[in-house]
């Protein structure tokens, strides 16, 4: 089965309470971002999720010289960061939106759906 990465983004800057407006809000959001996960899993679809700290503790990594290369901070400077993902099974493309949507509402964040190179678009790549 197709998997997809589920990339979930929210601000760079994390305000109090990480942007929710209230500590009741964040409960419920996680409160429902966890029962999507059981529905993922009791679905067959979940292989992993997990959030992310803040992106101003990340380092970049640049290995392509004699010495690598590191900075502290995201690689790109942006008003938004990716702030969590879920890496899932589903049949299509539209099954997979299908539940982004269902995991955007449960985490109140904007998800962005990629699948995985697969063999066969590895070998077109090649082909062409």
């Amino acid at each position: 089965m197709p998997r997809y990465l589920l990339s979930v983004f929210g601000p760079t800057e994390r305000p109090d309470l990480g942007g929710y407006e209230s500590k009741e809000a964040m409960l419920e959001s996680f409160a429902d971002t966890g029962a999507f996960n059981d529905k993922l899993e009791r679905e067959g679809h979940f292989v992993f999720a997990d959030g992310l700290e803040a992106a101003t503790t990340a380092t970049t990594v640049d290995g392509q010289g004699e010495t690598p290369v590191f900075t502290d901070g995201p690689y790109l400077e942006s008003k938004e960061q990716l702030g969590g993902f879920w890496v899932i099974e589903a049949a299509d493309l539209d099954e997979a939106l299908s539940l982004a949507a269902e995991g955007s509402k449960a985490c109140r964040g904007t998800i962005e759906v990629r699948p995985f190179q697969t063999e066969e678009s590895f070998k077109s790549l090649l082909d062409s």
